[in-house]
């Protein structure tokens, strides 16, 4: 592989991270618009906000299964038009079911789409011999600023759904599949086709090697790490506009802040995270991350008011930004032989967070209280500080006096 041919497949795949992050800050911040349309009801909403991430689930798994045969970039180039399409569909549909089968095609192929984009972010990184990965996930939080901005325009000028997501669909739909040329897979790709790799991803064989065969007993404790991050943030994606609104008092149009101050201090963190990594390691970072999250959900839980709240968002955004792509970091670094089938099972648990923490949000809201709520995920995100050594071997370092040996010195 070329160092030019890395640049460009860096350069595709920060996009389709992009991409991803306007779609999904485009659904989860008009949840409140979504459930009127509908006219689902309080009690059936943590329903439709579960089934989303079961799905996403399955097409992890699905993803594992066919990387195994075609290129990870194959899987990519098709499931994000499917995941813009199926947004499309949510601002379309008028009837019950027409979101039920939108959010369903929603969820599947944001599976498959986050599953394979982190694989080649895996494999990228490792050709790199440096960590870029965190970059990416930066990419993913810019994505998320432009949607949860125009998520604001569209409730500020009371626009329908189908209004606001056709022009953007229509931009980066075409985008994606042009960016798409450009897909790179680095090393460590294991799926039927990739350059310098072997078959057998899914083999799921006991190991006491962390490069030998994949085990899920070694994989654990980065499985828990990314059930608590997300758990962490599925509910400032999921119930901050709604807390703002329904707890803090603020309008609507206010309501849709909290994610987008969300998304841009988890840029700026994430903007630095890869230097944070490469010069203090990932211990350091996951561990301040956690501490600073955890304040985060104290701040939101007493906020007597509206902006205080947003200050706990900003420490949340700060806090949880590094732990999701280090996590996956770690997956591949784990198991070099074996990355994909990794990032896959682990991908899974970032729907498990997202199963968890959505509806456990809710009812502990409904049943107590929404102050009491945010302490669940203030506690959950603070015992990651127990699994902090799962990034300590040597290995899993890089930078610094941490790095290895580059294999490509490119931009």
């Amino acid at each position: 592989m070329t160092d030019a041919g890395l640049r460009h497949g860096r350069a595709s795949l920060g996009l389709s991270f992009g991409v991803q992050g306007v779609a999904f800050a485009l659904l989860v911040t008009r949840i409140p618009a979504v459930q009127d349309q509908y006219g689902i009801s309080d009690g059936l909403l943590p329903v439709f906000l579960a089934a989303v991430p079961i799905l996403a689930g399955a097409g992890s798994v699905a993803t594992e299964k066919v990387v195994a045969r075609v290129r990870p970039s194959l899987v990519l180039r098709w499931a994000q038009p499917l995941v813009l399409l199926a947004l499309l569909g949510v601002g379309a549909g008028r009837e019950l079911w027409h979101a039920a089968v939108a959010l369903g095609v929603f969820g599947l192929a944001v599976g498959a789409l986050d599953a394979s984009m982190n694989m080649l972010g895996v494999s990228l990184q490792r050709a790199y011999g440096r960590s870029i990965m965190t970059g990416f996930h930066a990419a993913f939080s810019l994505g998320g600023i432009a949607g949860a901005s125009l998520a604001w325009a569209g409730a500020r000028w009371e626009l329908s759904l189908l209004a606001s997501y056709l022009p953007v669909v229509a931009v980066l739909l075409p985008a994606a599949l042009v960016g798409s040329r450009w897909y790179t897979e680095g090393k460590g790709t294991e799926g039927k086709g990739a350059e310098g790799t072997e078959a057998g991803a899914g083999t799921d064989v006991d190991s006491g090697s962390a490069g030998g065969a994949l085990s899920f007993k070694l994989l654990l404790p980065l499985c828990l790490i990314m059930t608590f991050a997300y758990i962490g943030d599925s509910t400032v994606s999921n119930w901050s506009a709604k807390y703002l609104q329904d707890v803090l008092g603020s309008s609507e149009q206010l309501a849709t802040v909290p994610y987008n101050v969300y998304m841009v201090t988890t840029l700026l963190g994430r903007a630095v995270g890869d230097l944070g990594v490469r010069r203090f390691g990932a211990v350091a970072v996951v561990r301040g991350g956690s501490l600073l999250a955890a304040g985060g959900f104290a701040v939101v839980a007493v906020a007597p008011g509206a902006w205080v709240g947003m200050l706990g968002f900003t420490m949340l955004g700060f806090g949880l930004c590094v732990i999701v792509p280090q996590t996956f970091a770690a997956a591949g670094r784990m198991f070099p032989g074996h990355s994909d089938a990794a990032v896959a099972r682990l991908n899974i648990f970032n729907y498990v967070g997202f199963l968890v923490g959505s509806p456990l949000v809710g009812a502990l809201g409904d049943a107590w209280s929404y102050r009491g709520a945010m302490l669940v995920p203030m506690v959950l995100v603070l015992a990651t500080l127990v699994y902090a050594r799962a990034f300590g071997p040597e290995p899993a370092r890089y930078g610094g006096g941490h790095e290895r040996p580059r294999t490509a010195d490119v931009g």
